[in-house]
């Protein structure tokens, strides 16, 4: 169990890396799925860094499960 949550941490994190990086920059058209949700609207940049908070909350919180 510890492993699925970190590994479900790694992608919403890798996700919202991503979503930052086309935001900014303009790379990752492939890897990004926020920007193909339509009901996102505008607010792809907010929900990147929410992604991104969220990714890294659910990695430090599977320390505490117990193997």
């Amino acid at each position: 169990m510890k492993k699925l949550c970190e590994t479900v941490g790694f992608l919403v994190f890798a996700q919202g890396a991503a979503g930052l990086l086309h935001e900014w920059f303009g790379w990752f058209h492939f890897f990004g799925l926020v920007q193909r949700l339509p009901f996102i609207g505008g607010y792809s940049l907010f929900v990147s860094i929410v992604l991104v908070v969220t990714g890294v909350a659910v990695m430090i919180a599977s320390d505490a499960i117990k193997e």
